[in-house]
């Protein structure tokens, strides 16, 4: 898929002058709809399955979940653009909102629960509001700019996010989502020489590993091959819990197909051990 998302005309850091509260109230009853269809069909042993032109797999409730959050935009925010995963680019608009209904499809349609709904709003090519939600394991998580990052608690309240202050290569625990991805890129070396410096890795997958990052659980993660819709929502989390989030070269940038979250603290460092190889 091409581009479809304007480059930003600022850093993720730069505040917003104006309020986003509507914006993030709709964001939110945008998620509830979303969970709504996506919980409809899940773990369904009639599931409808099918593969779309680049091999990945698509279900009935991909359809259905995008259509859902389409509806509620036509109706409350009808000038607005939207960028979908599965059905594409509608409007022309310096606000967008960029979805992928279902990310995790395979683990969707496998009946495992780590999949998740993103919903973001850009503005001027700048994610300004996120919300990622994973109805399966009843959680979710929240942000706009400067209004903080937000998760859901058991006691049916919300508890703001913040990220580690862990600032050592040594003491650090990373998520790198798959071998296979860095290797496609060639960077299989990079992932090993990163495993034999930091104190624990792991490969969870998906949204859930850049909210363990906001949450403070994890300090760097990072993969290949994302569009637009696949890490526009981690964004703002990532940013309001007090962390950082560029794409590989270290560029505030939703197009380069490359994503990299950390800490804060240690993105520098991060940076520096992955391209210190690279001329």
């Amino acid at each position: 898929m091409l581009v479809s998302s304007p480059h930003p005309t600022g850093a993720y850091d730069t505040p917003f002058p104006g309020d986003l509260s509507e914006d993030l109230a709709l964001a939110l009853r945008l998620a509830d709809a979303a969970d709504r269809a996506s919980m409809n069909r899940f773990d369904a042993a009639d599931l409808e399955v099918s593969l779309k032109p680049d091999a990945s797999h698509v279900t009935e409730a991909d359809l259905a979940t995008e259509r859902a959050i389409r509806g509620l935009l036509e109706k409350d925010r009808p000038d607005d653009a939207v960028f979908g995963e599965e059905l594409g680019v509608s409007g022309a608009s310096r606000r967008q909102w960029i979805i992928d209904p279902i990310d995790g499809t395979a683990n969707y349609l496998k009946g495992i629960p780590m999949w998740a709904t993103l919903i973001a709003l850009v503005i001027d090519g700048v994610p300004r509001v996120g919300v990622v939600s994973q109805p399966a394991i009843g959680r979710r998580w929240w942000a706009a700019t400067g209004q903080g990052a937000w998760t859901n608690t058991p006691d049916g309240g919300s508890a703001r996010l913040r990220v580690s202050d862990v600032a050592s290569l040594e003491s650090a625990s990373v998520s790198f989502q798959s071998v296979q991805q860095w290797d496609d890129v060639g960077r299989a070396d990079d992932l090993l020489r990163l495993t034999r410096a930091v104190w624990r890795d792991r490969g969870y997958g998906d949204a859930w590993p850049y909210m363990l990052l906001a949450e403070g659980r994890l300090e760097f993660v990072a993969e290949f091959g994302v569009k637009e819709y696949d890490i526009a929502a981690h964004v703002p989390i990532v940013h309001e819990a007090g962390g950082r989030f560029t794409s590989f070269d270290g560029d505030d940038t939703l197009s380069d197909r490359s994503a990299l979250a950390t800490n804060g603290i240690l993105h520098q460092t991060f940076l520096h051990l992955l391209h210190s190889t690279r001329t």
